[in-house]
């Protein structure tokens, strides 16, 4: 066998990866009850990295920052699919988003130096408290 013969082999393994293994994944843990916040967790971290990329892409001009992009915007949608067959689709999107929000605002001060404000940190917390009270007092979230 041939060096391109064997890339080839590897380069279709490598791309079927996280498809087989999402699939794997779902497929083994059907039926547990708390799966779905599990899916919305692995969105939410999902969407934070390929968000997180979008500035080293630089406009999808650079290879591996944009891959990480499309990759985590791609497990974002897979997962928050899968949790929408549990979860209200206002629930998880509000969830989703507002972590989502936090998380990135927070990666921007700690990793980009980004600057934060006192109302973009009392924003932030109403977020948390929103998602909080979602959770705990409204009888719409799946528990």
């Amino acid at each position: 066998m041939n060096v391109t013969a064997v890339s080839r082999i590897t380069l279709r393994a490598v791309r079927r990866w996280p498809v087989r293994s999402a699939r794997r994944f779902v497929a083994s843990n059907k039926g547990s009850p708390m799966i779905h916040w599990l899916y919305l967790t692995i969105a939410i971290v999902a969407e934070v990295v390929g968000t997180s990329f979008l500035r080293a892409s630089e406009g999808f001009t650079k290879l591996v920052p944009s891959v990480l992009v499309v990759i985590g915007y791609g497990l974002a949608f897979f997962f928050l699919s899968l949790t929408l067959k549990d979860i209200p689709v206002g629930i998880a999107y509000a969830i989703w988003s507002g972590a989502g929000v936090t998380l990135i605002a927070a990666i921007g001060w700690i990793f980009f130096g980004q600057k934060l404000d006192a109302p973009a940190i009392l924003g932030m917390g109403l977020i948390v408290a929103g998602v909080i009270v979602l959770n705990v007092f409204s009888k719409a979230s799946a528990h």
